[in-house]
């Protein structure tokens, strides 16, 4: 039901402006609940409410489908983060291994062409890059250069396996870096409508909330019902703005 909820919103959601979208501010989770809580609390008023200028299709026969709308953007929004997250971690620990391989290979080729002065300026060409990319770039670019040397290399009964071990572990990690990049968390599509379908749900809560807030400034038993409200064991507690 979220997920059609989210696809009949969508439209609306993409037309939000920038200057319109706001980030959560306490967690959406808390906010859903409290919007069902209110859903169903608002029922109870709903002549006075209508009376009183609340639009009552556009905000509360609305509200499910926002509910709806923005708890399905969340679990899209929660997957990528999750997602981009573990990606990360394995990235760091691939990395780390294709460093430590690097190192060998470079140490290998140090001692096999210590006397070969061509092939050792190539060689500190590459050790000199320091950043993470350069790593993928390094693994690859000492595969080329042992392959090259490959004669010198065999009469010294070396493994050339290893310089295509170099080049699987290069595209391994430009793989997992791709993964682990991606848009930025702060950045990605997942996000941005997460945000425009709180915004969208937060816009009928603020209608709901002010004219009943309005309308029942004197009946404090009504009024406590509109207030942002905290959930604690599954029990409504209201508290004063």
């Amino acid at each position: 039901m979220s997920k059609a909820n989210y696809k009949i919103k969508l439209a609306v959601l993409e037309a939000l402006s920038l200057e319109e979208v706001k980030t959560p501010t306490i967690p959406v989770e808390i906010a859903l609940r409290e919007a069902e809580n209110l859903f169903l609390w608002t029922y109870e008023d709903k002549v006075i409410l209508e009376n009183s200028g609340l639009d009552w299709n556009r905000y509360v026969e609305d509200l499910p489908v926002r509910i709806g709308a923005c708890r399905y953007a969340q679990i899209v929004w929660m997957k990528e983060r999750n997602s981009q997250k573990e990606a990360l971690k394995i990235w760091k620990r691939e990395f780390s291994k294709a460093y430590e391989y690097k190192n060998d290979l470079v140490a290998d080729l140090y001692f096999t062409f210590r006397k070969h002065s061509d092939v050792l300026k190539n060689l500190r060409k590459i050790t000199e890059r320091e950043s993470s990319v350069d790593v993928i770039k390094d693994l690859m670019d000492i595969c080329l250069l042992g392959k090259a040397n490959a004669p010198i290399l065999e009469k010294m009964k070396y493994d050339l396996r290893k310089f295509d071990i170099a080049k699987q572990k290069s595209e391994n990690l430009l793989e997992l870096l791709a993964k682990a990049n991606g848009d930025t968390l702060d950045d990605s599509k997942a996000k941005d409508l997460r945000d425009r379908a709180f915004t969208h749900l937060k816009e009928a809560l603020d209608e709901i909330r002010d004219t009943g807030k309005y309308v029942f400034r004197k009946d404090l038993e009504r009024y406590i019902g509109y207030q942002q409200i905290q959930i604690q064991e599954e029990k409504i507690i209201p508290h004063y703005n």
